[in-house]
């Protein structure tokens, strides 16, 4: 019994004697209550796609309405690895704003969503906003965690551009612009990072609400930087993976939701595929199948999905084709029973002879 007193004391000590670790949950704090865009929306919103990634635990509290005494606004910033500022509007008390600086000189994370002259934000004299349309973002800086492996062009839909505002400052990263103006002529900033100290400020100008549908909150890409500028700001580091559906230069990718594909949703969608549909779930079956490469159980997994749709009496022919010349090239002994059975169908007869030529 000695011996098991002195272990688990043996045990105690050592626990205390570890450096304390971060939780892998950022608790995170979202301010908002005055601003030009609709804040009640676009706050619940940046709420959703944060803690989606399971990175977060995120609360939102209001300032008081415009006009009204700020004075006892004072949020306790220590008690949060991330604040998000969701805010344009009448300025902080002095102590909080300094309350603020500390906390970021001190290791804590900001993200600066949309705000022009919030806390932490420079002042401008001349700013506007551009008409509402979709532009092309441009990777200006790849080395960044944020934007590490993003495509250099890619496509963001139905959101306004704001000029005269220099979101990086004098000691910042500008991480990417957007081309406005007729003839796209003029270039504006759209993402930007900064650090204060030991914390770290990521500032994004996407994302701005409307009143039909808010297209740019569900882009795809508006959501993959805002997921990553926050795991940066919250940690100095980005381990979430480019998703499969990220836009390219060719066109924009609006989720219904704010999550990414996953394996149920592509597949659902692959069976009922037509000619005249999006291909970005076949995109997604394409980009798993190279992320899996040299990984055998996985491969088969996504294998035995592509089998399901060929078994599949509902599943057009279009979506039987697509996965048949998959299937030709990354197809295993198991799927060569089906396939064969599907020569006697006319319209894949072609397909299903160049398949079965390569895979046996």
């Amino acid at each position: 019994m000695r011996k098991n007193y002195i272990s688990i004391a043996a045990a105690l000590l050592l626990i205390a004697l570890l450096p304390s670790c971060r939780s892998e949950v950022n608790k995170t704090l979202i301010i908002t209550g005055q601003s030009s865009h609709n804040w009640m929306e676009s706050s619940e919103t940046v709420k959703q796609i944060l803690d989606e990634t399971g990175l977060f635990r995120s609360k939102i509290i209001l300032t008081p309405p415009k006009g009204e005494d700020m004075s006892g606004f004072d949020p306790a910033f220590m008690r949060y690895d991330l604040v998000v500022i969701d805010y344009e509007g009448d300025q902080w008390p002095e102590n909080t704003v300094t309350a603020l600086t500390d906390y970021v000189k001190n290791g804590g994370g900001v993200v600066l969503f949309n705000s022009v002259n919030s806390p932490l934000a420079s002042s401008f004299d001349s700013v506007s906003v551009t008409r509402r349309t979709e532009f092309e973002v441009r990777t200006v800086n790849t080395d960044h965690p944020v934007t590490k492996g993003l495509p250099v062009r890619w496509l963001h839909p139905d959101d306004v551009l704001t000029r005269g505002i220099d979101p990086a400052g004098e000691e910042g990263v500008l991480l990417a612009t957007a081309s406005a103006g007729q003839g796209g002529r003029m270039t504006l900033p759209v993402m930007a990072a900064r650090t204060l100290g030991e914390g770290r400020i990521f500032v994004t100008m996407l994302g701005t609400p409307d009143e039909e549908g808010s297209r740019a909150l569900h882009c795809a890409g508006f959501i993959t930087t805002l997921q990553r500028g926050a795991e940066w700001a919250a940690t100095g580091s980005v381990t979430q993976e480019l998703p499969s559906d990220f836009p390219t230069a060719a066109g924009s990718v609006v989720r219904s939701g704010f999550k990414a594909i996953d394996s149920h949703e592509a597949f659902e969608n692959i069976a009922s595929y037509d000619i005249s549909q999006s291909t970005k779930y076949f995109t997604w079956l394409q980009t798993e199948i190279r992320k899996a490469s040299g990984d055998e159980v996985r491969l088969l997994e996504l294998e035995k999905k592509m089998v399901e749709v060929l078994k599949n009496t509902t599943a057009t022919a279009e979506a039987k084709r697509l996965i048949i010349r998959e299937l030709s090239w990354m197809g295993s002994d198991y799927c060569l029973p089906v396939v064969k059975e599907l020569s006697s169908v006319e319209e894949l007869k072609d397909d299903v002879d160049f398949a079965l030529e390569r895979l046996q």
